[in-house]
This record gives C-alpha cells, sequence and structure tokens, in this order.
C-alpha cells in the first residue's frame, strides 16, 4: 500500500469516529432536553393539585338568630355561587336556645347571636374561635295588623285594655330589648304570650291571633304588607349588636371563614342593610 493510501484510510478512520461521538452528543443533548421538559411540563400538574385542594368545598352548618333568616338565606346562596362544590346549611332561632345547642355539642361551623349576652353563653365555655365580630345592629318596632286598626302610634299605646299583644321571651335578645325600652319608659306591660324567637311573635299578628308585637325593624321589613310597622323613639336605648364567630370544633373551618368573610364584606354588608339592619 502506497503512503498516500495509507493516509487516505487513516483520514476516513479519523471522520468516522468524529462523526460516531458527534451523534452521541446530539442525542445525549436530546435526553438532556426532553429530561428538562418533563420536568416543566410536571410543574403545572403540581401548581393545579395545590390549587384543586385550596378549592372550597363540603357543607358550612350555621346557626343563626331567626331575625337573620331572609338576609343569611340570600348571602348563602350568594356562597354556594362563588363556590361551586359548597351548600350553605342554617339553623335559625332563638339565640339562646342556639347558643345552648352549640355548648351541649351541637355540630356547627358558624354562630351569629343578636345578642352579646347569648354570644357569650357559647364563648364562656371556650366554643368559639377567636373574639366574635359584630358584623350589624338591629332596632326595635311594633308590628300591628295591616292599617293599624287600633291606632297604635307610641310604646305606651300597646298598655291599652284590650289589646293583644305580643312579645318575645325576656330570655331572647327581641324579648329583653323590649323590656329595656319598656323599663326606660316606666311601662309596664302584660303580653297574651311570650314567644321563643322573634318571627313566632311577628307570627301571631300575621295570623291576626294579636293585634301588635314588638319585633325587630327587619322582621316588619321582610313581611311586607302583612303588617303595619310603627317606630317609637324608646327603641334607640335598645338597639343590639349582633356578633357572628367561627366556633371551635367547626368540621368545615376553611368554608366557615370564608362565609364569615362575605358577611363582614361590602357585598354582604349590601344584603344586611337592605332588609334593614344598622351598620356595626
Amino acid at each position: 500500500m502506497t503512503r498516500s493510501a495509507r493516509r487516505t484510510r487513516r483520514t476516513g478512520r479519523m471522520l468516522q469516529v468524529a462523526g460516531v461521538g458527534a451523534a452521541a452528543l446530539l442525542a445525549l443533548s436530546a435526553c438532556s432536553s426532553g429530561s428538562d421538559s418533563s420536568s416543566k411540563s410536571d410543574s403545572p400538574t403540581k401548581s393545579g393539585a395545590s390549587a384543586k385542594s385550596d378549592k372550597l368545598s363540603g357543607t358550612v352548618t350555621v346557626f343563626a338568630a331567626a331575625s337573620l333568616k331572609e338576609s343569611f338565606t340570600t348571602l348563602g346562596k350568594d356562597f354556594e355561587t362563588a363556590h361551586p362544590g359548597t351548600k350553605v346549611t342554617f339553623n335559625f332561632g332563638g339565640s339562646d336556645t342556639l347558643a345552648a345547642s352549640i355548648t351541649g355539642g351541637a355540630p356547627a361551623d358558624v354562630f351569629a347571636a343578636a345578642s352579646p349576652k347569648t354570644m357569650a353563653i357559647v364563648t364562656d365555655k371556650s366554643d368559639a374561635v377567636g373574639t366574635p365580630a359584630t358584623f350589624v345592629r338591629n332596632q326595635l318596632e311594633i308590628a300591628t295588623l295591616p292599617g293599624n286598626p287600633d291606632k297604635v302610634a307610641s310604646l305606651k299605646d300597646l298598655t291599652k285594655s284590650g289589646l293583644k299583644v305580643v312579645l318575645c321571651d325576656k330570655t331572647v335578645p327581641c324579648g329583653a330589648a323590649a323590656q329595656k325600652a319598656l323599663d326606660a319608659s316606666s311601662l309596664k306591660l302584660t303580653p297574651v304570650s311570650y314567644e321563643q324567637d322573634v318571627k313566632s311573635a311577628l307570627t301571631k299578628v300575621e295570623l291576626k291571633e294579636a293585634d301588635a308585637a314588638v319585633v325587630y325593624k327587619t322582621d316588619v321589613n321582610a313581611a311586607g304588607d302583612k303588617v303595619e310597622g310603627v317606630e317609637f323613639p324608646e327603641s334607640a336605648k335598645a338597639i343590639n349588636d349582633y356578633p357572628i364567630a367561627l366556633l371551635k370544633d367547626a368540621p368545615n373551618a376553611a368554608a366557615a371563614k370564608e362565609f364569615i368573610a362575605l358577611v363582614q364584606s361590602p357585598e354582604g354588608q349590601k344584603v344586611l342593610t337592605a332588609a334593614g339592619f344598622l351598620q356595626p
């Protein structure tokens, strides 16, 4: 073999080795690129899983004063619309009865009371988380039959002989407030019945089983033309603060906190003030 032929063969082998090396380098680069791509594609999945775990779901159980029925029912529907997969259930009633149920172990997430005194039943047993927040206030009003046939114009008029008047029980916030207004006016009133919550007192008038009842302005508003409202100045001395709190053993604390936030938000306050509640 000539020197020229040997040089040609050696050059060919060198080029062949170089080609194999380049191919290997390209393959390694491709694997590395594929690995990076795979890593990047995993990130959205992890992020999505995290976002999904943060999504609210399940039932929120709210124990609330009877006077909150209409406005809280509206807020419950708003909450469910804003958080698909959630459901808000309510137990409306006299605040003292609800408080006793909570301290007795009834499962609930949120308690909204019609007075600090009834909220204290829960907080004194350490069954609430943190300090309850006042979210609205409510003022009393006299509910009479439509057209006010008995011409009730003041709190004193409720003491007229023969007039059938209903009050909330004194242990219930609306009853305690009514008694406070009567005491401030040095008036004595013997009702035909004491009711366990404000809705029951109002119903007596709606069914014409009573001529008048001392209830909240919000309840008169909710009743529409079924009753007629009569304001009285003494009510300004017996305005109730409404506190709300997350309960200690709340089964759905995350969603409960968001419901409370809705109640306190500008949107929630708009619903409540439209119902006749006063700003805190």
